[in-house]
């Protein structure tokens, strides 16, 4: 399961994996939620699970995560 992408060097096409797109994506998200979990830790947002800080934890997962997906689906050449 891939998206098919041209090789610059080689000509050929190779296939990039969508789990690599999706790591990509959880690692921007993670990014994001992390720098606004950051900044609501010195201005927490008034909702009853605050003190929780979701939003940071989250972002955390998120990050751990995309890393993961990034770091075992990164394109090799064979």
């Amino acid at each position: 399961m891939g998206v098919p992408v041209m090789s610059r060097h080689s000509g050929k096409s190779s296939h990039l994996s969508v789990w690599f797109y999706t790591g990509t994506l959880l690692l921007i998200y993670g990014v994001l939620l992390l720098g606004t979990g950051i900044y609501q830790l010195r201005n927490p947002p008034q909702t009853v699970l605050a003190s929780y800080h979701p939003t940071l934890w989250g972002g955390c997962v998120l990050l751990l995560l995309g890393t993961v997906y990034v770091v075992v689906y990164w394109p090799r050449t064979k």
